[in-house]
């Protein structure tokens, strides 16, 4: 089988953000081969929320034992640290970055590259992002299913290398505070609530220049905040603003020889941290049911991808829009999307989560494997695919 990727960016210079990565990510990640010694990851133990003006705890959510409770851990992890960990499990395959694909015919089943030429294949995998090109392939008939409408929120994001840190006293204040967590430091004190999150600070060549007006204006919007953190925002070598829309979820995911996966087909707000994780689990569940990795072991041929592709989504679509829709709130509120979480639920009318400890076990807990099996359960009239892959 030819395999072949195209990719616009070069990844040259440092870009992105922490990741976080729960269990349901990282048991795919892990089957993959992906080394999370090698890729500079943290584990993660408790979530706790912080208020941000007097440091006080307001809330802590202790996790036990992930591994025990999940059959995996939690990690932060730099994403660029992540990118070259999977890229250096890529080694071997055709990848062309600096690649830019302008459109494509899902019918015809090809791709056409900015440079005019075009590329055929039996199935085409967009994982081209939130500001996707061929989600409106897929979508064609289907007008205003792909809208985003503003959250009313944005996002400060910038990272600090731990060399401007370590002389830094106030850096050593705040470490006892973050120990083995995922910290969100709040004001409560505001109507419009205002959150930093502090998930983690490594070793970085980082050099970029500030965006003194960003940084500016970041300085003045949480300047009530403590001291100590004022002066860890202060270390911000680039601070970037990045604007959160709300998508819906989409009534399909893929048309003729073309699938959306990732964020071009369900794109996510932060809040819940599982945009990168549910891309992870798209991931496993296509190479688990065209029987790769974690699956079956039969070859699929070029006749039987539209079949598997719809138990893909089979598989994918319902899980991965309640995700999205609890991405739209922050943890505690999850009652507020109710009404539209039961819409999606799986089997129908079957319990959704609403609390903390229900969206996390239901986000965690999944296992993209065992769920993949069960659809090819019911595609098989009941009989269990014998050969496909346990995992835990």
């Amino acid at each position: 089988m030819a395999l072949q990727v195209f990719e616009k960016s070069r990844f040259k210079g440092e870009v992105g953000s922490g990741v976080l990565i729960t269990p349901n990510g990282e048991r795919v990640l892990s089957r993959l081969g992906f080394d999370f010694g090698k890729a500079k990851a943290d584990e993660v133990s408790y979530f706790e929320a912080i208020d941000g003006i007097s440091l006080a705890s307001l809330n802590k959510h202790g996790l036990c034992d992930p591994r025990e409770e999940f059959g995996a851990p939690l990690y932060t992890i730099h994403r660029v640290d992540m990118l070259n960990e999977l890229l250096s499990l890529a080694e071997g395959l055709d990848v062309r970055l600096g690649t830019r694909v302008a459109e494509a015919d899902a019918e015809e089943g090809f791709v056409v590259l900015e440079d005019g030429t075009r590329q055929y294949a039996d199935l085409i995998v967009a994982a081209d992002g939130v500001h996707s090109i061929l989600r409106a392939e897929v979508l064609r008939n289907q007008e205003g299913a792909q809208d985003a409408a503003p959250s009313g929120l944005s996002t400060y994001r910038f990272i600090i290398p731990t060399s401007s840190l370590q002389e830094n006293p106030e850096f050593h204040k705040l470490q006892p505070l973050r120990g083995n967590s995922c910290c969100l430091f709040a004001d409560t004190t505001r109507e419009t609530e205002r959150h930093m999150v502090f998930a983690g600070i490594h070793e970085s060549d980082l050099t970029n220049e500030s965006d003194e007006d960003l940084k500016s204006l970041m300085l003045e919007e949480f300047g009530h905040y403590h001291p100590s953190l004022i002066q860890l925002f202060n270390e911000a070598p680039l601070v970037t603003d990045w604007r959160l829309d709300v998508h819906e979820p989409l009534p399909t995911w893929h048309r003729g020889k073309v699938v959306l996966i990732g964020d071009a087909a369900h794109p996510m707000l932060p809040l819940g941290a599982q945009g990168a994780n549910q891309a992870i689990e798209d991931a496993g569940a296509l190479g688990a049911l065209l029987g790769g990795v974690g699956g079956t072991g039969v070859s699929v041929s070029a006749a039987d991808v539209p079949r598997y592709l719809a138990l893909f989504e089979r598989a994918r679509r319902l899980r991965a829009s309640r995700v999205q829709l609890l991405s739209k709130v922050r943890i505690g509120k999850e009652t507020d999307v109710e009404a539209e979480l039961r819409k999606y639920a799986d089997p129908p009318g079957s319990d959704v989560p609403l609390s903390f400890s229900e969206r996390y076990k239901h986000d965690y807990g999944f296992n993209v494997y065992n769920k993949c099996r069960e659809v090819l359960v019911a595609e098989n009239g009941g009989m269990d695919p014998g050969n496909f892959a346990e995992v835990h």
